[in-house]
């Protein structure tokens, strides 16, 4: 009798794609590159007394003495990234310890076991409507977005809703979705954003509420766009698991992510409720400090060192517990700090090499003389490529609105829609970005690989570029016949 026939082993595949060190290096190599391609030029610039900054000054551009990088700036990227080794100013050193804090936060309340016991609780009491934790949780992130560019304090989410959402039967995929996702298109779609849209339409001389309505209209769509597509691949991959773009990383995760003790083995004590309480409330005070109280990394960073010494001592981990469950939170999210400075070190060396000005003068030649309707959407594009430069939504505001906004008026394109431009482009490439510590910090975080993250994404910044052009198109044609 003949031997049942087995299955065939597949191979594994000689290629694989590179970690996000590798992608951020491999940047920092190509752009150090160009610095010896690209002309070295740059714009006058003058105080601007509403912005508080130097701005460029339309037609003053200039070619400058090249500054080309080499093998030595390449070396001292990484560590630039992170401050400036002349002046000691600090680059991206203020994310990278924020990101640190957040680590030794969680790594304390999960020590409590508040969080594996919460979890189990929250998916007993969610049983059967745990899809609309996804609408209700973009949502509160779309408003963090639109109304104060929610970015880099998005990265202490990650932490708390990848094992909620791998617990509900989901995959990694699926929080970063939420989190990456609905703040970004918040951020897309912002209305009275201070570090895009007023900043933008400062810049560029118009109040900020011109053209809010069509932005509300533009946030509405792509909220509903992108709810509809990450709710419809969470639904595919808890009805089969083997449609995650990660399902072999499926295992690995849920025991990074997942307690380690046995189902029935935690019980959701009085304490426990303490413990989250207190967690609960320090994510409402970072988001009061941020939104009102004019907090950034400093200051959230020691909310959460001084918020995981609290909740220590509440949760009675004692003097050896709380150091070590808070040094081991630290070091799980060190390679994260790390990416971090990576990304960074791509802007230092475009700025050393004086690359960024000569991009965007390039850019004003690019769009005179266009049909309306075609010179919006040359202008987004135009600024999706700027994004990709300098990842900074105020820094990017600050630098292109004053040079290209003025070359609207020619066109008969009123700057209020250039602005809008402007903000949907840096929104919907800080979604992909890898020069972005958001973006590479939360897929690090999370634990999901950059090419995962491209492969779920793309149809996703597909559909957004179409709804973006078609809403600028209209723009145009609301504005009438320029006289």
């Amino acid at each position: 009798m003949p031997s049942p026939k087995q299955p065939p082993v597949e191979p594994s595949p000689r290629f694989r794609f590179p970690s996000a060190y590798t992608i951020l290096f491999a940047l920092i190599v190509i752009v150090a590159a160009l610095t010896w391609v690209i002309p070295a030029g740059q714009y006058q610039r003058a105080a601007s007394e509403a912005l508080g900054k130097d701005i460029p000054v339309a037609g003053t551009y200039a070619p400058t003495t090249s500054n080309p990088q080499g093998v030595f700036d390449l070396v001292l990227a990484p560590i630039a990234g992170f401050y400036d080794p002349v002046s000691y100013t600090a680059n991206a050193i203020d994310v990278a310890l924020f990101v640190l804090m957040i680590g030794g936060f969680i790594g304390v309340v999960t020590a409590t076991g508040a969080i594996d016991s919460g979890i189990k609780r929250a998916m007993e009491r969610l049983k059967g409507r745990e899809k609309w934790m996804i609408p209700i949780l973009m949502g509160l992130f779309a408003l963090g977005g639109t109304t104060e560019g929610m970015a880099e304090e998005t990265l202490a989410f990650y932490v708390l809703l990848t094992p909620v959402m791998i617990a509900a039967g989901y995959d990694a995929i699926t929080p970063v979705a939420v989190i990456l996702l609905g703040a970004g298109v918040g951020v897309l779609g912002s209305t009275v954003n201070a570090f895009s849209t007023v900043i933008a339409s400062n810049a560029a001389g118009v109040p900020f509420t011109d053209g809010l309505i069509l932005r509300l209209v533009l946030l509405a769509v792509t909220f509903i766009a992108t709810v509809a597509y990450v709710m419809r691949y969470a639904a595919r991959v808890k009805a089969d698991p083997s449609k995650s773009l990660v399902f072999d990383q499926k295992a690995a995760n849920e025991a990074h992510f997942r307690s380690t003790q046995e189902a029935g083995a935690t019980n959701f004590t009085g304490l426990h409720k303490i413990v989250l309480l207190l967690f609960g409330a320090t994510f409402a005070v970072m988001i009061w400090g941020v939104s009102l109280g004019g907090w950034w990394m400093a200051e959230m960073s020691a909310l959460f060192l001084f918020a995981g010494i609290g909740i220590g001592l509440v949760g009675r981990l004692g003097e050896k517990g709380l150091v070590d469950a808070f040094v081991r939170g630290a070091s799980d999210l060190l390679g994260v700090a790390l990416i971090i400075g990576l990304a960074r070190g791509i802007v230092v060396i475009m700025d050393a090499g004086h690359m960024t000005d000569t991009i965007l003068h390039w850019a004003e030649g690019t769009v005179v003389g266009l049909n309306r309707i075609v010179f919006i959407n040359v202008m987004y594009w135009i600024e999706v490529a700027l994004s990709f430069f300098v990842p900074s939504t105020s820094g990017l505001a600050v630098l292109s609105m004053p040079i290209l906004a003025p070359v609207g008026d020619f066109a008969g394109v009123s700057r209020s829609l250039i602005v809008t431009a402007f903000q949907s482009a840096e929104g919907i490439v800080n979604l992909v970005t890898p020069t972005s510590a958001v973006v590479m910090g939360g897929l690090a975080i999370a634990r999901v690989p950059y090419d995962r993250w491209l492969r779920f994404v793309w149809p996703v910044l597909l559909g957004l570029t179409v709804i973006i052009m078609a809403t600028l198109s209209i723009g145009v044609l609301l504005q009438g016949t320029p006289q």
